[in-house]
């Protein structure tokens, strides 16, 4: 029986804590921008100056590079 009570107790505890976290997290802003992140894969990324990082390992005439 006295486990069940130190069980829910600290179950109690966790629970408050998480409770806690989120009052702090909505006091703070974390939840303001609800739409941003929904149409943020709609957004043009910039392009980066050195584009041959994915093809660092091929040459250009299309031969295998001898190592």
């Amino acid at each position: 029986m006295s486990a069940i009570i130190i069980l829910v107790s600290a179950s109690l505890l966790v629970a408050l804590g998480f409770l806690a976290a989120f009052i702090w997290s909505v006091k703070s802003g974390q939840y303001e921008d609800d739409y941003t992140p929904a149409i943020r894969m709609l957004f043009d990324e910039k392009q980066s100056t050195n584009t041959n990082t994915n093809n660092s390992n091929r040459r250009n005439d299309g031969q295998q590079q001898e190592s």
